[in-house]
């Protein structure tokens, strides 16, 4: 059984649990930006489902890139470790993390 994408970043917000993931996807032609902390999921720009075992990142997105930035979020000013992260480069991150 394959782990989806959104459950390995939930994963690696949860060993890291100072770290904030902004994951900017898209979905059928539609942009979306999901924010992950310390193993919850919420788009930024599109309605969040009420019951967490709905993935926010369904199979058939596209990663667009992933920022790594210090918890907790702050909109106003964002503290960035990284930016525009490919899902391969971070995909090794997640294997570096045994997950």
């Amino acid at each position: 059984m394959t782990v989806s994408v959104g459950l390995r970043l939930e994963q690696y917000t949860v060993q890291f649990p100072r770290e904030l993931l902004l994951v900017d996807i898209e979905v059928n032609g539609q942009p979306d930006q999901i924010a992950i902390f310390k193993g919850f999921s919420s788009s930024l720009m599109c309605p969040t489902a009420f019951d967490p075992e709905v993935p926010m990142i369904p199979p058939e997105a596209k990663i667009l890139g992933i920022d790594r930035l210090q918890g907790p979020y702050n909109p106003n000013s964002p503290r960035y470790i990284e930016r525009k992260i490919s899902w391969e480069a971070f995909e090794q991150l997640l294997e570096k993390a045994g997950l």
